[in-house]
């Protein structure tokens, strides 16, 4: 059984009792469902609408040989059509049937809240070709859109989310939880496929009625909640709240630090504006479309963070539990939560308020430390810029940033160094035919290099921008590898070319016992200077040896190999 009732995703040798298929009147599969109560199946809006009025449920992972077939209705008026806004983002397409008959309470399964950001899936649907059924496996890309719906990346090219897999259920690979629904596969115009799956909040907030269904802690905890008091919800401090939206989108820093003070009311209520905007399940309409408080670039997409936790008087080890949990890291509970989470390639965007307010606030230092070394994302924020603050700011954000751009800067000597100077050394040997000079590149990278240099005991939060050398590294980097790697195949082709022109030299010498013959002597001339010249022009030399070889095939000396 599953935490909370129901049971877990199926192992991959089997069908998994929850998944159902969906046909229409017309007896084709209109798409697939999952059984969340004996009497109701969760699918998308547009497969009931492809169904059209005769919908029927098939359990094809029933005990027994058959597979039982059962007539199912839209429940009332939980049927939530695809809309699209002015970008063209997609929301909603989620509905509830409700069966004729009900099924056996054990083929039921709940649907499990996790942090979503870079997880192994796998869905069961029923594509045209496997109409009884097929796991498809994906991993999480993150989050797309407003509606906090997910992008996911077919682990094959032939596994994307096909029709007939539309409302199929969407099982976490590591835990076996179903985490979320199929919306559709999709490829584009470049030939890229995609699929898109809504998680358990998106779905809870589409459909409030399906909570009772859907278990795992909230992703925001109740202390960070808004209040209904019409005074709270009318402050705003706009640069405050750009910021954090800016964030929340991922504007590239991995860790930003803040200071909200208990007797700063629109600073506090602009953070927790955010928190609940950015959060799939608390999102609402009515909590964007207000005019008075959302001016531009201050609200965030939903899906935005993966917890947002109060930190307020708990230790590092409830902290640890608590984000733990969220991560789906409680296959080994007897290991501490701190162990679980090194362990795990599991990241996620993670709020923590009131950080210096927490229990014992240098050991949480330590777990953000750690959750940042593993590439998680964190907004933290202090009630006070005291010692605990100058010290996060110097762990989490100058220390890192120092390292990072002493990182840099040694890859960036390494690039102008030894690097260069391969390439320069393959250049001399051979004819570069068909490698294009560096020379922009490598005046940009020491450019960039002397830049950082120059910026070394400056804050790194007032230096030059990492992001965009690290880049240009990249790109000189894979530059410089691809071309010495052709060089390098044309000096190996020099090598064989040589040693090929030795053996048939000797060859003739044999075949004419020291014969002098002046028309064969020139071509291997020619031959012989062209391999010495630096650089070599190896097609020319190539073409050099070949002359003299049939040359000296002509005479009957045959092929020394």
């Amino acid at each position: 059984m599953a935490a909370g009732g129901g049971v877990l995703a199926a192992s991959l040798t089997r069908t998994p009792c929850w998944a159902v298929r969906i046909r229409g009147a017309d007896g084709e599969i209109a798409g697939a469902g999952i059984l969340l109560s004996p009497d109701q199946v969760l699918t998308c809006a547009h497969v009931v609408d492809r169904a059209a009025a005769r919908i029927t449920a098939e359990f094809v992972g029933a005990p027994g040989h058959s597979v039982p077939a059962v007539p199912a209705r839209v429940d009332g008026d939980a049927y939530v059509p695809e809309t699209r806004d002015a970008d063209g983002d997609p929301s909603g397409d989620v509905a509830l049937l409700r069966l004729e008959r009900p099924r056996p309470v054990e083929e039921t399964v709940r649907l499990h809240r996790l942090s979503a950001a870079h997880r192994e899936v796998r869905m069961y649907g029923f594509p045209y070709d496997h109409n009884g059924g097929i796991w498809f496996r994906a991993d999480v890309v993150g989050g797309c859109g407003r509606d906090g719906q997910l992008q996911l990346s077919p682990a094959a090219p032939g596994e994307l989310a096909t029709p007939g897999c539309s409302g199929a259920g969407v099982a976490d690979s590591l835990t076996g939880e179903v985490i979320g629904m199929v919306l559709s596969g999709q490829r584009d115009q470049h030939g890229n496929r995609f699929s898109f799956i809504s998680p358990a909040e998106t779905i809870a907030r589409h459909l409030p009625r399906l909570k009772p269904y859907i278990v795992g802690p909230t992703a925001v905890d109740e202390r960070l909640l808004p209040s209904d008091d019409a005074a709270s919800e009318a402050l705003l401090d706009e640069p405050f709240a750009q910021r954090l939206a800016a964030w929340l989108r991922d504007d590239g820093s991995q860790v930003k630090i803040s200071v909200v003070r208990h007797d700063d009311a629109a600073r506090d209520a602009t953070l927790l504006r955010a928190i609940t905007l950015a959060d799939r399940e608390l999102r609402t309409p009515v909590s964007v479309d207000r005019a008075s408080l959302d001016p531009p670039g201050t609200v965030p997409s939903a899906g935005g963070h993966d917890l947002a936790v109060h930190t307020g008087g708990l230790t590092a080890a409830e902290i640890a539990e608590r984000i733990a949990e969220r991560m789906g890291l409680w296959q080994h509970p007897e290991d501490p939560p701190l162990d679980r989470i090194r362990a795990a390639k599991v990241t996620l965007n993670l709020v923590v308020v009131g950080v210096d307010e927490a229990a014992d606030p240098p050991a949480l230092l330590d777990l953000l430390d750690m959750l940042r070394a593993g590439g998680s994302r964190l907004l933290l924020v202090f009630r006070a810029a005291d010692d605990c603050y100058r010290r996060a700011r110097d762990q989490l954000l100058v220390r890192p940033a120092r390292e990072r751009r002493a990182r840099l800067v040694e890859r960036l000597r390494e690039i102008t160094g030894p690097l260069a100077r391969t390439l320069y050394e393959r250049r001399a040997a051979v004819l570069p035919e068909g490698v294009r000079s560096l020379d922009s590149d490598m005046v940009a990278a020491h450019a960039a290099l002397a830049d950082l240099l120059r910026a070394q005991d400056r804050d790194p939060g007032h230096g030059p921008d990492p992001a965009r050398y690290e880049r240009l590294a990249d790109r000189v980097a894979d530059r410089l590898a691809a071309d010495v790697g052709r060089l390098d195949r044309l000096r190996d082709r020099r090598d064989e070319l040589t040693g090929r022109l030795r053996s048939y030299r000797v060859l003739h010498q044999r075949a004419t016992q020291g014969e002098e013959d002046p028309a064969v002597d020139a071509l291997y001339v020619r031959a012989h200077d062209l391999l010495r010249a630096r650089p070599c022009d190896v097609r020319a030399a190539e073409a050099a040896v070949d002359a003299y070889i049939r040359r000296v095939d002509g005479r009957g000396g045959g092929d020394p190999r």
